[in-house]
């Protein structure tokens, strides 16, 4: 015994006593201090939520998150470079070149942001921390700290992702003149600029739980995630738009430049930049944007206490929930019985669909993403900065009215369907198997009545908002027909390409182990996307000129739907009849979590 324990390692095939092993502890050096254990478990948690699966790609997805976020800055510094070198080595003047700068302040700000919205929850204590962590011997001054270090951590990782790729491309994209002081204004600006979309998001957060308590943040929560995700993505939807008119738009300081954040960390790039050369409105700006980076942190200190300690008080109490049934609830669910849902599988589904999107908040977050993009999308393609005598106006333009039934047909379709096959914790999915055995038509059928009803809902009156927007002369009986019918037949014929392959329930279908490629989830919006768009802006002015031309596309799309209905009706048949193909079937037991 002696003898092994002067070699400096026991061996572990061997038993010895208790007190041996523990001199052997001691010598191997001292756990991981408490405080490190709590900020490495709450860091890890913001990557391990309900919309990672649960079968361990956290990793995969932190690292996919990583460079999502660096690609776009990548990107624009690699478009920049034929911009400052070429033809001739031509130099971009002072304003071309403010408007590239604009791109990374704007970027940053919404990013950062977006991300605050992403782990809304997350940065307050849930029940698994007030049932678990308080019960252990931790101080809760001690939980507060950790979670305090957690948060700035995952702030500081996230404005380094956005920007540690730009940064390495863009000095040889732009050839700054002075190349440290162009790296010490890029960083400054951008840092200030994620600081203030964090810690403004935060605060704000904070402010409504600590007032409003956790019943009505709740109530809230969702419509306001929403409005900030819109809000934010509009920020940066309209940035080339902003870019080319800002020459004009900083000529005056009006309020309206004032209030607008991206300007203010615009100002604080230009200041270090240019130095006493800087025009005076970024003076005014970059001052701005140094008090409110400063007052957005301060009031995160103040208002994340306050929030806490309603939230723990809140939780430990419980909130009072009064469940009512409204008075529409029940004659909406007869008439959907009594039209688009007439057997129990169907009925089954469609309320599964109702309830999962309602109260599962890794669904509601999609939604609330795909949504808030949507909206924001549609904005930047309506409106146009419009430039005269010295003043910025908006307007619309009658392409991008034209564009409004398509995009949003597209984008809800395609936003439905991600949201049915996000990657999640699917271990209750053995519920449907035993029940009913496989999806069958019913189940299919139910999942795309379901999408095509919202869809036809939202586009129907997008298009009555189109009918009514658009300017007097342009509209007639024959422009008001062609956009109920682009709104019918996009919705049903996009419902019908998205759920041609989809054979399975929802939120059941995607395997939780797999691993998603990014590059294949963006194909359908870079390619197909812009086709559609495209090709139906162009077509409705064919089809408004005569009732006989709507009258001979409603048949080709009546023909079209009905052709790739039966073509998903013969593929799921096919598929039902390969029982013994099915690769879910062997280890379905084991997907029960049940170990023998």
């Amino acid at each position: 015994m002696p003898e092994r324990l002067s070699s400096g390692k026991l061996r572990r095939d061997v038993v010895f006593s208790l007190s041996v092993l523990a001199r052997e502890d001691d010598q191997q050096g001292a756990d991981p201090s408490q405080f490190s254990t709590l900020v490495r478990h709450f860091f890890e948690r913001f990557f391990s939520s309900e919309l990672a699966s649960a079968e361990g790609d956290a990793k995969t997805r932190l690292v996919q998150a990583a460079c999502a976020l660096g690609l776009p800055g990548l990107v624009i510094s690699m478009y920049l470079y034929p911009a400052y070198h070429l033809p001739l080595h031509r130099t971009r003047s002072y304003w071309q070149q403010a408007g590239d700068h604009y791109f990374y302040v704007v970027y940053a700000l919404v990013s950062m942001a977006i991300v605050a919205v992403f782990e809304w929850d997350l940065f307050f204590p849930d029940l698994l921390d007030v049932h678990i962590l308080s019960t252990l011997p931790v101080r809760p001054r001690r939980l507060f700290q950790a979670r305090i270090a957690a948060i700035s951590l995952l702030i500081a990782a996230a404005i380094f992702d956005s920007n540690f790729l730009a940064i390495i491309v863009l000095p040889a994209a732009t050839d700054p003149p002075h190349l440290l002081r162009f790296l010490a204004a890029h960083t400054v600006a951008i840092a200030a600029s994620g600081i203030f979309g964090a810690a403004a998001l935060l605060a704000l957060e904070a402010l409504v739980l600590a007032v409003l308590g956790e019943r009505w943040f709740r109530k809230i929560s969702l419509w306001l995630q929403g409005a900030l995700v819109l809000l934010l993505l509009t920020f940066l939807f309209s940035w080339p738009a902003v870019a080319v008119e800002l020459r004009t738009v900083l000529q005056r300081v009006t309020v309206e430049v004032l209030w607008f954040p991206p300007f203010w960390f615009q100002g604080i790039y230009q200041r270090i930049l240019d130095g006493p050369a800087t025009p005076p409105a970024f003076h005014l700006l970059a001052r701005i944007g140094v008090a409110a980076t400063s007052l957005a942190v301060v009031a995160a200190a103040i208002s994340y206490p306050l929030a806490w300690r309603r939230r723990t008080r809140d939780l430990v109490e419980g909130a009072v929930r009064r469940e009512g049934q409204k008075l529409l609830v029940l004659p909406a669910h007869g008439f959907v019985h009594a039209t688009l849902a007439r057997n129990p599988a169907s009925r089954a589904i469609w309320h599964f669909i109702g309830l999962n999107l309602v109260r599962v908040p890794r669904y509601r977050m999609v939604l609330v993403i795909y949504g808030g993009a949507a909206a924001a999308l549609v904005i930047a393609t309506v409106c146009r900065l419009q430039a005269g005598s010295g003043q910025i106006s908006l307007v619309f333009t009658s392409e991008g009215m034209r564009a409004i039934v398509p995009m949003i047909a597209f984008l809800t379709v395609a936003g439905l369907r991600s949201t049915f096959l996000a990657p999640a914790d699917q271990s209750g999915r053995w519920i449907f198997r035993t029940i009913s055995g496989r999806p069958g038509l019913p189940h299919a059928q139910a999942a795309r009545r379901w999408v095509l009803s919202w869809t036809l809902l939202l586009t129907v009156a997008a298009a009555g908002w189109v009918s009514i927007a658009m300017p007097r002369a342009s509209i007639d009986g024959g422009f008001v027909a062609g956009q109920v019918l682009v709104a019918i037949a996009a919705s049903f014929l996009l419902t019908d390409a998205f759920f041609l392959n989809v054979r399975t329930v929802p939120f059941t279908g995607a395997k939780p182990n797999s691993a998603t490629n990014l590059a294949l989830l963006l194909i359908p919006y870079l390619g197909f996307f812009p086709a559609v768009v495209l090709f139906t802006v162009a077509l409705e002015p064919a089809i408004e000129v005569s009732f006989a031309r709507i009258a001979g596309v409603t048949l080709a799309a009546l023909a079209l739907h009905l052709l790739l209905r039966h073509t998903h009706r013969v593929r799921l048949l096919e598929d039902l009849q390969q029982f013994e193909a099915d690769e879910d079937q062997e280890d379905f037991p084991l997907r029960l979590g049940l170990r023998y």
